[in-house]
C-alpha cells in the first residue's frame, strides 16, 4: 500500500483501555513469547528487561506507568521494542509491554487533533489526540526514557 507525503506512518498500541499512537520510525521489533528478566527494586511499571540484539533492552508497563490500569506481563503479551530517542548510548531501547498486536496506521499530516477536552493527562502523555473518529494517547518519549534511566539507576 503506497502512501503519500501528506501521511505520517504511526503505529497504535494498545495500553489498557488507551491506544498509544507512536512513529513508526522509531519501531525496532514487536516480539511475543519473550523471556522477561526482573529487575531488584525497580518501580512496579518497570515490568524487567528482556535480550534483544545483544542489548538489555528496559521493558515498561505503560499502562502502570500512566496511571491507566494494573495491566502487566502476561503469557500472550507483546512487546514493542522502540529505538530510544534520548542520545543515551547505555540504552538506545526501550520496550513497551501490550496485550495484542499493534496497528499500523497513516495518519493524515493535517487529520491529527489535539484533543484540549482533558485538563490533566496521565503520567508521561504529551497530548491526546484523535485521529479522525479514533482517540490516542501521544506518549513524551523523552520523559519515558528519562524515568526509565532513573529508576535503572535508583535499582542498581
Amino acid at each position: 500500500m503506497a502512501h503519500s507525503n501528506d501521511e505520517i506512518r504511526g503505529v497504535l498500541v494498545q495500553v489498557a483501555g488507551e491506544r498509544v499512537l507512536l512513529p513508526n520510525a522509531t519501531i525496532g521489533e514487536v516480539l511475543a513469547k519473550v523471556p522477561v528478566e526482573p529487575i531488584a527494586n525497580a518501580p512496579q511499571w518497570l515490568a524487567g528487561r528482556i535480550h534483544w540484539h545483544g542489548w538489555q533492552v528496559p521493558l515498561v508497563s505503560f499502562a502502570r506507568l500512566a496511571n491507566l490500569s494494573d495491566e502487566g506481563l502476561t503469557a500472550n503479551s507483546k512487546i514493542v521494542v522502540l529505538k530510544a530517542l534520548g542520545g543515551d548510548a547505555d540504552m538506545p531501547y526501550v520496550a513497551l509491554l501490550t496485550p495484542s498486536f499493534p496497528r499500523l496506521v497513516s495518519v493524515p499530516r493535517d487529520g491529527l487533533l489535539a484533543d484540549a477536552s482533558e485538563e490533566s493527562l496521565p503520567e508521561g502523555v504529551l497530548v491526546r489526540v484523535l485521529i479522525g473518529d479514533e482517540v490516542a494517547l501521544l506518549p513524551d518519549l523523552d520523559k519515558v526514557e528519562s524515568m526509565v534511566g532513573e529508576a535503572l539507576k535508583q535499582a542498581a
